[in-house]
């Protein structure tokens, strides 16, 4: 059967609506401009050029129709194959716009040979509309027996657990090499609700046995280089976590954040990173994220999240520690850090990002948790200072499949009591593919880097003079949409950036369970 090109283009066409990209979790996502939207002209759509069959048809039904959406690379993949059910439900959507445009009395803008040619497809495609229909229907009715039966009307209720079988060896020094094969948990529960449709309520509880800091205890490895991303000790008492709260202003370009739980620079700075969620990126705590984000081990915040148009963000966050205490507060906290960052994204796979954090710690400590225990404490200095770090940053989707994605930042500490000064740098690199092995959801992940280093100072009087690397290599395994099982290692070479230090070799088996 023989269809006219602008119809085919039309009935094959959904229209999907924009989400404001910053509402979205910054673990997970994050990109700019990440949904596919309704066109506005066909110019948007990269794959389409103005030589091509199809450039006068799609620019004909984003003026007459508005039914275009593009996917969100960009493309419109005109040259994929349809079955006779896609194309069904495509002839769906575009009864229901021409339906629309009918009842909005705006029947001018309706061709009367594009009707006729929708009555015949209506005709020739009857049965596949009626199954689609009952098919609908059923999904109509498992939704009002759900909407039932669910946990609330208000609030949605996820989360994840996870299960990790871990092993080292070496690292005697800097610890004294007592690795035994640990065992542990992280149960992540979130309540969201939404007051106004462009708001969200999130309170989310945690609760961890990772006890003694895992590897990171004298007796094992002595390094925070050692640690776990999904290890966190509540003795598995469930404990809040975070408390957050976002809304949409501006003709939802600008998304505030008020965070009074669990804050850190970021949770609203994009980390720009594939690995930082727990349970499905990275084995090491280190490889998921730059810690330059976790400067000042803030707990309570506020910022906000500006889309400037569909290429470039803006985003402003301030923290502090230790904010509800009355002899402190926000503004007068011993220890505070104010982050800007600028991201662009020039082509839809690439996005970039450069950061400025402005801290202040009342012993001159960044409180990372990540590198050596040296860098972490600024040399030992001990005494108020300022803190200025830059990071870089970039995401690079070279294909469907790979990712290749780097950070890299410094951080200088002065002392506002003398004239030390400490320069400590970080940076990593990373390699993904995607279903490497054509399952879908499957991630094999290459990361090398260095952790938080202190390379030099003055009137410091420890310097860390070895060089730490950081290899790690994992694969996560999706078993379904709701299990994932990721093995993978990590190997730190001269721990602590001690050269005398032997290499640490960790091992583990991740399970994550999703609802």
């Amino acid at each position: 059967m023989l269809v006219s090109k602008n119809l085919l283009l039309l009935t094959v066409t959904a229209v999907c609506c924009l989400t404001a990209p910053a509402l979205a979790d910054n673990t997970t996502s994050e990109d700019i401009n990440s949904s596919s939207e309704q066109l506005t002209s066909v110019s948007q759509l990269s794959d389409i050029q103005p030589s091509d069959w199809a450039f006068t048809a799609l620019q004909s039904l984003v003026e007459r129709y508005g039914v275009i959406a593009g996917y969100a690379d960009g493309t419109f993949k005109g040259d994929r194959s349809l079955t006779r059910y896609e194309f069904a439900a495509g002839l769906q959507a575009a009864l229901d716009r021409v339906n629309q445009l009918v009842a909005d009395g705006l029947t001018e803008q309706v061709k009367k040979a594009d009707l006729e040619t929708l009555q015949k497809l209506q005709a020739e495609f009857a049965p596949e509309l009626a199954t689609l229909r009952g098919r609908i229907d059923n999904l109509e009715a498992r939704n009002a027996n759900l909407a039932s039966q669910q946990f609330s009307t208000t609030a949605l209720l996820g989360g994840q657990v996870i299960l990790g079988l871990a092993a080292g060896s070496g690292g005697k020094p800097p610890g004294k090499g007592e690795a035994n094969t640990i065992l542990t948990q992280l149960t992540q529960l979130q309540l969201v609700s939404s007051f106004t449709g462009k708001d969200r309520f999130r309170v989310g509880l945690v609760a961890g046995n990772s006890t003694r800091d895992s590897f990171g205890n004298p007796d094992a490895f002595n390094t925070n280089m050692a640690r776990l991303a999904w290890q966190a000790d509540s003795e598995n008492q469930v404990r809040l976590d975070s408390l957050e709260y976002r809304v949409a202003g501006f003709g939802e370009r600008v998304v505030f954040t008020f965070k009074p739980v669990g804050f850190s620079l970021g949770s609203i700075l994009s980390v720009n990173s594939p690995y930082a969620d727990a349970g499905g990126g990275a084995i090491s705590l280190f490889a998921g994220s730059t810690p330059i984000f976790k400067i000042g081990s803030l707990d309570a915040g506020l910022g906000f999240d500006w889309l400037l148009s569909d290429q470039t963000r803006l985003q402003f966050a301030y923290g502090t520690r230790n904010s509800n205490e009355n002899s402190q507060g926000l503004l007068g906290a011993g220890h505070s850090a104010l982050g800007v960052q600028f991201l662009y994204k020039p082509t839809p796979s690439l996005i970039t990002g450069l950061a400025y954090i402005n801290a202040y710690a009342r012993d001159g400590q960044l409180d990372t948790g990540t590198g050596s225990g040296n860098a972490d404490t600024s040399g030992g200095l001990g005494e108020p200072a300022q803190i200025h770090a830059l990071n870089a940053s970039m995401k690079w989707q070279l294909t469907n499949q790979v990712v290749f994605s780097l950070w890299g930042g410094a951080i200088v500490t002065d002392s506002i009591k003398s004239d030390a000064v400490a320069l400590t740098t970080t940076y990593q690199a990373s390699l993904g593919l995607y279903d490497p092995f054509g399952r879908k959801g499957d991630l094999f992940g290459l990361i090398i880097g260095q952790p938080l280093k202190l390379n030099n100072g003055y009137l410091i009087a420890n310097i860390d003079t070895g060089n730490s690397t950081h290899y790690e290599v994992f694969y996560r395994y999706l078993v379904s949409d709701n299990i994932a099982i990721t093995p993978g290692f990590f190997i730190v070479t001269d721990p602590g950036h001690i050269s005398r230090n032997n290499d640490i070799f960790v091992g583990a088996i991740r399970t994550t369970f999703s609802f």
